[in-house]
Order: C-alpha cells, then sequence, then structure tokens
C-alpha cells in the first residue's frame, strides 16, 4: 500500500508524543513492505527530502511569511504550514500517488482535504487529543473554538478516525458525532529494544549524588500535563526524603509558571529543569529515576508511560484516560487522582517504599508492552483499517453546528 502520513512534527522536529508516534507507526509500515511518505515541516539542517529506515521524508521549505510559532501567531502559522505541506506534496504527487492519506490532528486538516481532492486519495485522521478535552470539556477562547471547528471539520470529510484509547475513542464520538463503523482504537506502541535499560548510559548520575530518591517528568510544559501537580507534591515528599531530587526535561509555555512556583516553594535545589533532552540522555535518566511521574490533568494516552515501563521503571500516573487504561487496577502502575498532589505524594511513597512492589509492577508493566505494544502488530492493524475505511468510501457527514457555550464532554441531564 502507498501511504502518505502528512504530520506537523517528525524527526529531527519533535514536540511530544504526536511526533514520536508518527516516526515509529511509519517505519513500522515500511518495515511491513509498504511504500511511506512523511509530509512536515521543514527543519533546521534536515534535507528537503531524504529517506530514512525505508521512510521518504518530504519537508515543506519555509516561505514567507514569517510567522512565530506562539498562541498570538497559531491559526495564521498553521495556515501556512498547510498550503506548504500542500504545495509541496502537490509537485510530488505524480511520484506519490497515494492509496491513503493518513491526518494526524487538526494542524494539518487542510492539507489533508486539499491533498485529498486531487484524486479522491481516502483520509484517515488519527485524534491525539482535541481541544475541548484539553480544557475539561470547555472552549474558553475564541483561538479554543476555532481549533475545535476544524478538528469538527476534519472528522466529518475523514473516512475513518483514529484514537489510542477507549476514553479517546469515546470522547471523539461525543463531540464529533462517529459513527461506530468508522472509529478504531490502535493505541501507541514502544520499540522495547529501543527504550531499553541495557542501551541506557550514564549521565543522570549529576543528580544522584544526594542519598535521596530521583523523580523524574518528562514531556511538554502545559497546564493540562499537571506538571504544577508534581511541583507542589515535593513539599510533601521532603518531610520524608529530605534529599529527594526531582527532574522535569521538557519545555513548553508553563516553563516560567512552573519556575516561578518552584521559587516560592523554596524548592530550587530539590527540582530542575533541563529542558528537552536527547534520547540517549533520556533513557539514562529515566534508568536511574526510583519512579517517573506522568501527572496529567487530561491525557489521550501518555507515550512516555510505555517508554518507561520498556526501561523497567516505575510509573506513578494520573488516573486520566488513556494512563488508566494503561494502570489498570494498579496492575502496571499505581495511580493517583489528578491534581491531587497529596495523593501523588501517597503514590510516591508506596513506590518508593516497597521496592519488591514496585519491581512487580514494573515486570508486569512490560508484559503487557510485548502483548498490546508492539509497534509490528499495531502499524499491520492501521493498515487492515486504512483498507476498511477505503472500501468503506462512506460520504461525508455535514458537522452540524454546536452550543459552544457549554461542556461538550459533560453528561447530558436526564
Amino acid at each position: 500500500m502507498r501511504i502518505a502520513h502528512l504530520s506537523w512534527e517528525y524527526p529531527p522536529t519533535v514536540y511530544g508524543g504526536l511526533g514520536r508516534h508518527v516516526h515509529a507507526l511509519a517505519e513500522a509500515q515500511a518495515a511491513l513492505g509498504h511504500h511511506v511518505t512523511v509530509i512536515t515541516q521543514a527543519a533546521p539542517d534536515a534535507p528537503a527530502e531524504e529517506t530514512v529506515a525505508g521512510v521518504h521524508i518530504l519537508r515543506a521549505p519555509e516561505t514567507p511569511p514569517d510567522l512565530t510559532f506562539d498562541t498570538e501567531h497559531l491559526l495564521a502559522w498553521t495556515l501556512a504550514l498547510n498550503h506548504r505541506l500542500t504545495s509541496s506534496a502537490a509537485d510530488a504527487w505524480n511520484r506519490l500517488r497515494p492509496d491513503v492519506i493518513h491526518a494526524h490532528d487538526w494542524l494539518v486538516a487542510q492539507a489533508a482535504v486539499n491533498l485529498s481532492r486531487i484524486d479522491g486519495a481516502p483520509i484517515i485522521a488519527t485524534m491525539h487529543a482535541t481541544e475541548a478535552g484539553r480544557h475539561q470539556g470547555w472552549l474558553p477562547t475564541p483561538l479554543s473554538r476555532s481549533i475545535h471547528s476544524i478538528e469538527s471539520w476534519l472528522v466529518s470529510l475523514a473516512h475513518g478516525v483514529i484514537t489510542c484509547s477507549a476514553h479517546m475513542e469515546s470522547e471523539v464520538i461525543r463531540l464529533f458525532d462517529v459513527p461506530a463503523d468508522s472509529i478504531a482504537v490502535i493505541p501507541n506502541g514502544v520499540d522495547t529494544h529501543r527504550w531499553s535499560r541495557r542501551r541506557s548510559v550514564g549521565g543522570a548520575h549529576q543528580w544522584k549524588h544526594d542519598p535521596g530518591p530521583l523523580l523524574v517528568y518528562c514531556g511538554r510544559l502545559e497546564w493540562e500535563k499537571g506538571v504544577h501537580t508534581l511541583v507542589e507534591a515535593v513539599p510533601r515528599l521532603r518531610r520524608r526524603y529530605p534529599d529527594i531530587q526531582v527532574v522535569i526535561a521538557g519545555n513548553g509555555s508553563q516553563l516560567d509558571a512552573l519556575h516561578d512556583l518552584v521559587k516560592s516553594r523554596r524548592l530550587r535545589r530539590r527540582v530542575h529543569f533541563t529542558g528537552w533532552l536527547p534520547e540517549r540522555e533520556l533513557h539514562s535518566l529515566l534508568g536511574e529515576a526510583d519512579a517517573l511521574v506522568v501527572p496529567s490533568v487530561y491525557e489521550p494516552f501518555g507515550l512516555v508511560a510505555l517508554e518507561g515501563a520498556a526501561l523497567g521503571t516505575p510509573l506513578a500516573v494520573a488516573r486520566t484516560g488513556g494512563l488508566a487504561e494503561f494502570a489498570g487496577a494498579d496492575v502496571t502502575a499505581l495511580t493517583f487522582a489528578p491534581g491531587d498532589a497529596t495523593d501523588l505524594a501517597q503514590v510516591v511513597r508506596s513506590i518508593i517504599d516497597d521496592e519488591p512492589a514496585a519491581k512487580r509492577r514494573s515486570r508486569a508493566a512490560r508484559r503487557r508492552l510485548r502483548e498490546r505494544h508492539s509497534w509490528p502488530a499495531l502499524a499491520s492493524s492501521t493498515v487492515d483499517f486504512y483498507t476498511q475505511a477505503a472500501q468503506s468510501r462512506r460520504a461525508p457527514r455535514s458537522s452540524q453546528p454546536q452550543d459552544l457555550t457549554v461542556n461538550l464532554l459533560q453528561a447530558p441531564s436526564a
């Protein structure tokens, strides 16, 4: 099959789990013998076209205007990105001729629709998250309402929709009224060889000079990721572990606010910010951690939990979305209430104080990775869904106007 992925991030430009997901999926599909192209934005020092691990990468060059990637300019930046993606793909269309166009999130919706109109290639949309979900069911700003409308439009025109968890499936069906036969749950995966303790190298020990435990958070620094909850839990943990160290690896719009929170709680000797880390350093850091904490308020899946599990790191995860599904009944990870610093601290204490139980959960987590999160199997399931959706070729649904003043995820009153 000839597959074209549209993604606003792809290595070396990766902001979070979406880029890592598309990277792993594309390479796994290529390894199965499919002709795979990824169409993405340009990256510094990366060629406009190259083939890596069997995946042809087409990077759309920068064109005027020069727009800042921030909240104020996000819609204009996205419109310019879609123009670049469409133009680059159209120029190469005679070579590409995909059987399916796989669009990853709303940021590439316009390009997906425009390219589909060239010769009718079906669109598959993976909804990695939703704007309403990120805001607990609300659309508080004009920007939020615009993003939601683009998500709704993309889903209405897609021949099939993929979500990474049952929680996200329920959310997408509820928000966008997707027919049950047009949606599939295909979870994230992890390469357990690539994410292996055996491949880790030293480096995290700069935070291990103290005898206290080491906690790690890795990911984007946005409100919905709940990093503030982790910081609020540190004073509670210091009462038992005076030398505790917390490393926060990542970047995002909440960085300054988190620095201020750490300063106000007098935690600057306990909490350290590293920015984004190269994968090799991240392996080392997670491999040495006493616990990986994933404190999300909203989390469709939580790819970093799989990566931590592959390294054998004990997991403390918020009881939400795909994180709760992976943890099960605290079989592979201990869970805490989202936003509850006291509960988070108690869970971390349980991990640190009961090492045998933590090791049992880590072994169970690795078994689950092998059984349910192998990329070759997930890539095959994704291709099967492409075929199913392409054969159905359902007529696009019309998007119904919604009252955007109400909580879109709140259960309707009886």
